[in-house]
């Protein structure tokens, strides 16, 4: 025979050994849970939101106030009564508390005092909420997964449409355009391929537009040397496995950085880098030629002819050889001569270790710096000189994205210098164009740059939402409201890219002003927000950002780094398919750029519509499992 739930817990009462000690725990677990529900009542106070949010902006309240108290012990009483231990109750906090008033009461057989929810959302309404916002801004809900999934276009895709065509019909949701690269004509190509592809695709697939935001980042360094280094793949022992190959192209044919990269760094790996030659020498070049040379370290070597085409020659190496513009290439007598032509430089290095001490100033685009100081150490330039002048002894600074750390010990005439404290084993090289990060600084800029205000009609006209970088405090989020208004495009969707400490800290406020608008998302930025705050903290900050934006019913999207081996290299770590299975918890995933992306959405999609049967925020769903359910014969 089956008890009923009320005639279980009389049983409890019968067999415990003092009967008074469970009414006792009952009326303390009711004191609790009642002093909880009155500091959330408390809490129904909001600013003026845009009438979609209003229920939103009253959990969100109330989600809050709830956080604010240590419920650790009430949730270990509630979960020993079987009852809900308030920790999925982030999309319909009041609800939540009020069906476990309840039932307590009934287990007291106490009545139950009448709350009404008021603006506060039902249980139902709270899911609802959420999955509507999520279409709203995204787009609809994919098919088999829950989760939509937007990729980081490269600047090459606006010659290779059919790239784009691909990745629509491998099942991206939304294409990302960064505004801080590139220009409009190049942004307009991206956009016009994407609509083209979702046409042909028949089905809808939403553009977001990066605002690039204030550039924090190393300035201009001066150049390394103009040389290509070519060398052949070779096993443990320094025996050759695979020649190396290079592509000998006309002087006239510009030579970029990236496909005279050292090591065969091209588009295609199996021409390796591009080198101009003379034209005439060119054309004398047959099948089989050996062009002999003596490289950058005066070493003899030979280069042989594997392919003649029209549009260049293609050559074997099996030694290392070092290219400069000017060494000579020669065949057999009596045929001309050639030379090799200019080379892009390689990217300008900083050797950096532990304990070195670097001047960091501002610079401008036209600068050139990373030279070594007279009294040791080496200067450094910063794309934003309101941050060098903000400063301060003390400060923590990082550098391309945390890989290499230090602290201000002095400030002095516009310039602050920065001892190294953390590097790599062994030291690293730092680049132009590398992040920096001021966690302990509060730089005195406007979130909109004179760039981004420039750039923002052409986001209106071509993008379904803005992303707004650098965001610090509720301010900045007026500031772009106001700069939509004068546009007449408040309904522009809008993300909040929360990489900073600072946002982080001010997240609820931020997220009231945002919700003056109707369609709103939140971006998890997760490099920058590790860097500021820890790669310690970053899980941390991670489910509380999940936690907040559920209780405003706001989408989330789950950026940075997400299957980025598997984008690089085409082979993933194991590390990042387990972030990939958790980030099924936000509303969106993105995946950046990298030339095996089409293998990374493959993959990123089996995740997902896998874990979509398994999980729902933090709610497990509990589907039948059938990996144990196997006979003997294992049928």
């Amino acid at each position: 025979m089956v008890r009923s739930y009320r005639e279980g817990v009389n049983v409890v009462e019968r067999r415990a050994s003092r009967p008074d000690d469970m009414r006792d725990g009952l009326a303390d677990v009711s004191d609790r849970l009642d002093r909880l529900l009155h500091a959330v009542l408390r809490a129904d106070a909001v600013e003026s939101v845009h009438p979609a949010h209003a229920a939103s902006a009253v959990n969100l309240a109330h989600f809050v106030a709830m956080r604010s108290s240590d419920l650790r012990e009430l949730q270990g009483q509630l979960a020993q009564l079987g009852l809900s231990s308030l920790g999925r109750s982030e999309a319909h906090v009041l609800a939540t508390i009020l069906a476990v008033r309840t039932a307590l009461d009934a287990l007291q057989n106490s009545p139950t005092e009448q709350h009404d929810l008021g603006a506060a959302p039902s249980f139902d309404e709270g899911r609802e909420l959420l999955a509507t916002k999520a279409a709203a801004l995204l787009g609809p809900e994919p098919a088999e997964r829950t989760t939509r999934i937007m990729v980081t276009l490269p600047s090459e895709v606006r010659h290779r449409p059919e790239l784009v065509q691909e990745l629509v019909d491998l099942g991206m949701d939304i294409a990302r355009i960064n505004c801080a690269h590139d220009d409009l004509a190049v942004w307009e190509t991206m956009a016009g391929l994407v609509r083209a592809a979702a046409t042909n695709a028949g089905r809808e697939v939403r553009i977001l537009m990066d605002l690039a935001g204030p550039k924090l980042r190393t300035g201009p360094i001066r150049p390394g040397a103009a040389v290509v280094k070519l060398r052949p793949r070779r096993d443990v022992f320094g025996r050759v496995l695979a020649p190396v190959r290079a592509r000998l192209v006309d002087t006239t044919q510009t030579v970029d950085a990236g496909r005279a990269a050292a090591g065969g760094g091209s588009a295609d790996e199996r021409v390796g880098p591009v080198v101009p030659v003379e034209l005439e020498f060119l054309h004398s070049l047959a099948y089989g030629d050996a062009i002999h040379l003596r490289d950058a370290r005066d070493a003899a070597r030979w280069l042989t002819v594997v392919e003649v085409d029209d549009t260049g020659v293609t050559v074997e190496a099996h030694h290392t050889i070092y290219l400069v513009p000017g060494l000579v290439l020669e065949t057999e007598r009596g045929r001309p001569c050639g030379t090799v032509g200019p080379l892009p430089h390689r990217p300008g290095l900083i050797p950096l270790s532990c304990g070195d001490l670097v001047e960091l100033v501002a610079a401008d685009d036209d600068e050139l710096l990373g030279e070594a100081l007279a009294a040791g150490g080496c200067r450094i330039g910063c794309t934003l000189p309101e941050a060098v002048a903000a400063l301060e002894v003390g400060d923590r600074v990082f550098l391309d994205d945390g890989l290499f750390g230090g602290i201000v010990e002095l400030v002095d005439d516009g310039a602050a210098w920065v001892r190294i404290t953390s590097a790599p084993p062994g030291g690293g090289k730092l680049k132009a164009q590398k992040g920096i990060n001021l966690p302990d600084t509060h730089v005195p800029v406007d979130v909109l740059t004179a760039k981004d205000l420039a750039d923002l009609p052409s986001i209106v006209r071509l993008a379904d939402m803005v992303a707004l970088s650098f965001v610090r405090s509720p301010a900045d989020v007026e500031l772009l409201q106001s700069a939509l208004d004068l546009l007449d495009a408040r309904s522009l969707g809008l993300v909040l890219k929360i990489e900073t400490v600072e946002a982080f800290r001010s997240l609820p406020d931020i997220l009231r002003v945002a919700m003056r608008g109707e369609h709103v998302g939140v971006m998890i930025a997760r490099g920058d927000l590790a860097v500021e705050a820890g790669y310690e903290r970053l899980a941390e900050l991670q489910e509380e950002i999940l936690w907040l934006c559920e209780a405003a019913h706001l989408p989330v999207i789950w950026a940075t780094e997400v299957l980025d081996q598997l984008a690089r290299t085409g082979r993933p770590s194991r590390s990042e398919i387990t972030d990939a299975a958790m980030s099924e918890r936000a509303e969106c995933v993105m995946l950046n750029k990298g030339p095996h992306i089409p293998e990374a959405m493959r993959t990123l999609d089996d995740i997902l519509r896998r874990m979509t049967e398994h999980q729902t925020k933090k709610r497990p769903l509990l589907r039948p499992l059938r990996s144990w359910a196997l006979g003997p014969d294992g049928t």
